[in-house]
C-alpha cells in the first residue's frame, strides 16, 4: 500500500498543477527536498500568476521514529499506547489562495500513515478532505463544492458524507473567534474500518475529483469586479486562515514536531492578510451574511 498511495499522490500532484498551470498562464517554483531522519517530498509553489497570489500542491514522504509527542498528535495510532513509534506517512496537500476576493480559497489533502510495519490492529490509517473558504456567500458554489464530495461518499460504503461534513465543520472551528474557517466540505482520519484497498479505493476517488468540486467555482468568479473595500475583506478573512493553521492545525503540529521542511510546513499560508484592531462588520452587509454562516454552519445540500 505505501506504493501505491505514493504513486497516486505524485500522480495527482502533476494532473493538479497542469490545471493551475492552464489557467493561471504561469509556471511553478519545484523544491525537491530531504528530511535528515528519513524520506522527503516534493513541492511546487506557484506565486503572483493570473488567477492566483499564491497556490502551493506538496507531496511528501516521510518515514522514521515519532517522539511520543509528535504520536499523540498524530490523526489514528492511538490505541498503540506508546508503542512501534517507527513510522512511514505520504500525502498531498495543496492550498489556493485566488487574488479575487470573490473567488474562494481551497485547501485539500490525502494521506496515508503506519506505525511500525502497518501490520497490527490500528497501526495503518488514511486521512483527509478538503474544505471551501470564501470570502464572500455565494450559495450555489457552497452546495456544487458538497455536491460532488457527496456523490463521492455515496459511492463507497467505507465512507459516510454526513458524518465527514460534521467533522469537517468541526475540525475547521476557529475556536478563539466563534468562527468556522469556511464553509465545509468533507474532513476524516483513522479511516482503517475495511481493508487497506477499500480505504484506498474512496481516497483515491476523493482525491481525483478535486478538480471537478473547485474549479467551476473558480471559473465563474476569477474574473468578476470587486472593490478595494471587498480586497481588504479578503485580507481580513485570510488573517483568520493564518490563526488556524498556526493555532490548530493537526498537520501544522505534526510538521514542527517531526523537523519537517518548514518552508513545505507554511506553504499553506496566503502571500498577504490583514487584522484590524475591533473590526466589526456592518449590519444587513454581505460580509456580516459571510460571518453568519461561518458561525453557524449550514446544511448546503438540505436547505
Amino acid at each position: 500500500m505505501r506504493q501505491t498511495m505514493v504513486d497516486m499522490v505524485y500522480r495527482l500532484q502533476d494532473t493538479i498543477c497542469d490545471a493551475i498551470g492552464a489557467l493561471d498562464a504561469s509556471s511553478y517554483r519545484e523544491d525537491e527536498w530531504t528530511r535528515e531522519e528519513g524520506g522527503g517530498g516534493r513541492s511546487r509553489v506557484f506565486s503572483e500568476g493570473n488567477v492566483f497570489e499564491k497556490a502551493g500542491v506538496n507531496v511528501s514522504v516521510v518515514h522514521g521514529t515519532l517522539s511520543p509527542e509528535a504520536a499523540a498528535k498524530m490523526g489514528g495510532g492511538h490505541d498503540l499506547v506508546g508503542e512501534d513509534l517507527d513510522f512511514f506517512a505520504t500525502g498531498l496537500s495543496l492550498v489556493l489562495h485566488p487574488h479575487n476576493p470573490m473567488a474562494p480559497t481551497v485547501h485539500a489533502n490525502y494521506r496515508y500513515f503506519e506505525r511500525g510495519e502497518g501490520v497490527v490492529e490500528g497501526s495503518w490509517w488514511f486521512g483527509g478532505g478538503a474544505d471551501l473558504t470564501p470570502s464572500y456567500l455565494f450559495e450555489e458554489d457552497a452546495v456544487h463544492f458538497h455536491q460532488v464530495h457527496k456523490n463521492v461518499c455515496d459511492r463507497h460504503e467505507v465512507a459516510d458524507y454526513d458524518a465527514y461534513k460534521t467533522w469537517c465543520d468541526d475540525y475547521f472551528h476557529i475556536k478563539h473567534r466563534g468562527e468556522r474557517r469556511g464553509v465545509g466540505g468533507v474532513f476524516f482520519d483513522d479511516l482503517r474500518s475495511q481493508s487497506k484497498e477499500v480505504c484506498f479505493a474512496f481516497v483515491e476517488d476523493c482525491a481525483s475529483h478535486f478538480l471537478e468540486a473547485y474549479m467551476p467555482i473558480l471559473e465563474r468568479r476569477r474574473t468578476m469586479a470587486f472593490t478595494a473595500q471587498q480586497k481588504e475583506w479578503q485580507q481580513l478573512r485570510r488573517g483568520r486562515y493564518v490563526e488556524f493553521n498556526l493555532v490548530y492545525d493537526r498537520g501544522t503540529k505534526f510538521g514542527l514536531t517531526t523537523n519537517g521542511r518548514i518552508e513545505s510546513i507554511l506553504m499553506s499560508l496566503p502571500l498577504t492578510s490583514r487584522w484590524e484592531y475591533c473590526h466589526e462588520v456592518k449590519p444587513g452587509s454581505e460580509e456580516e451574511a459571510m460571518v453568519n454562516v461561518l458561525r453557524q454552519p449550514v446544511d448546503w445540500l438540505n436547505r
